[in-house]
């Protein structure tokens, strides 16, 4: 399989899929660049290679062109990333777009529109009535794939080789991220953004050091179940915080007050407690949380057992007993996977346990353990709390990194690899 760095790029143009959908402000101001500056080193290394390059990427959900979405407003930002002029192309395919695609000289970068003005990236009919019949939506969903095809074959039309370097979106069997590799068939791979996300993955989960921990947090044990099930086999340590953490404590009789609790998954609750006990798995949960009155940063709080929390009190995050528990853990693992708070980040009175995990990683990482980050608000509060730099790998992919934890197949990987 040829890689980025074993390819001849000379005289080619290489169309690189990128992962640029960054959230922006009212005034289209980027918010978080981070996935743009991790797509730098693959451009650069086409242009170093005397290529020419082309970029594709979505922004955002259109449900059809709509200048809110366009990928003009990240312009200006990605020149002086690189460091260079960027031409732009008003569209993803047409005329102008394989004009603009087909002068480009080796040096050069084009930008092309947002491709999800075009419904034929995702596969998917756009603006059918709510009261559509079955038969009508089948007949919409076949027009719309007949036309992808036209798409897909347009998109390859402007290169000579194909990189996938966007692992936020290889989850998905799209018209850039899979359906177009049928063109590149000795000409495509994946960017440095991929290859670093899979070495990563690849390092926690097919050869971890041991202890290896995995940090499960957020609101539901409903949404981690897939990700929980498929690590009972591989982890030494599981330690589950966040939201679903008063689901346990209450399929195991305890009284959760205004918690968030899911209380029709109580048995799956006790089959996890059931499962890693069976697997020999060390099963970390909180036995202090620290509850508010309200869900605000101006609440009432205490701390208390989570199994006696009183009514109209929720919990909203792991107290310092528990940190501590979690943080002696933390630091006795050589791989380290975490995915999800262990409490309202966002509001600073109840910031002090995920802080506390961060930190624990980052004494782990600084006596040799293995440690990724992945999923959005993981990222999120290691970004916040500006720990991103003493991490092993940040992920950049939310529900892509998820799905290959989970042991699914993802059809951008499936793309190259063939």
């Amino acid at each position: 399989m040829q890689t980025i760095d074993t390819y001849n790029f000379q005289g080619k143009r290489a169309l690189i899929r990128v992962d640029f959908n960054v959230p922006l402000n009212d005034k289209f101001e980027i918010t978080d660049d981070t996935r743009m500056r991790a797509a730098v080193p693959t451009i650069k290394k086409v242009l170093a290679g005397s290529g020419s390059v082309i970029l594709m990427s979505h922004l955002g959900r259109p449900k059809k062109a709509d200048v809110k979405f366009s990928l003009k407003h990240i312009l200006k930002h990605l020149e002086e990333l690189l460091d260079m002029p960027v031409k732009f192309a008003d569209d993803c395919v047409g005329e102008s777009a394989k004009k603009q695609a087909s002068e480009l000289k080796p040096g050069e970068v084009l930008l092309l529109e947002n491709l999800r003005f075009y419904a034929e990236e995702e596969g998917k009919p756009r603006g059918l009535a709510e009261d559509a019949s079955d038969e009508e939506k089948k007949a919409a969903k076949a027009a719309v794939k007949e036309s992808q095809k036209k798409f897909v074959a347009d998109l390859a039309s402007l290169a000579d080789v194909w990189i996938n370097d966007a692992f936020g979106t290889a989850h998905r069997a799209h018209a850039s991220t899979a359906l177009i590799a049928s063109y590149f068939q000795n000409d495509r791979m994946f960017g440095y953004v991929m290859e670093g996300e899979l070495k990563a993955v690849d390092n926690v989960m097919k050869h971890p050091q041991r202890p290896f921990t995995a940090i499960m947090g957020g609101s539901k044990v409903s949404s981690k179940i897939d990700i929980i099930m498929n690590l009972m086999d591989k982890v030494d340590n599981l330690i589950l915080g966040g939201g679903m953490t008063y689901t346990f404590k209450a399929a195991l009789g305890g009284h959760v007050g205004a918690s968030i609790c899911e209380t029709d998954k109580f048995d799956l609750a006790l089959d996890i407690i059931r499962i890693a006990k069976e697997k020999g798995v060390n099963l970390v949960l909180s036995d202090q949380a620290v509850i508010g009155d309200s869900f605000s940063n101006d609440a009432n709080v205490q701390i208390c057992d989570p199994m006696n929390i009183p009514d109209g009190w929720e919990g909203l995050d792991v107290g310092p007993e528990t940190r501590e528990r979690f943080a002696g853990v933390i630091e006795q693992s050589k791989t380290i996977l975490w995915n999800g708070p262990v409490g309202v980040f966002e509001m600073p009175k109840f910031a002090e346990g995920t802080k506390a995990v961060a930190d624990a990683i980052v004494r782990a990482t600084e006596q040799g353990a293995f440690s990724l980050i992945g999923g959005g608000d993981s990222v999120a509060a290691i970004n916040q709390f500006g720990l991103a730099d003493k991490v092993s790998y940040v992920s950049t992919g939310g529900g892509a990194l998820l799905e290959y934890i989970e042991g699914k197949e993802l059809p951008g990987i499936t793309a190259i690899r063939g």
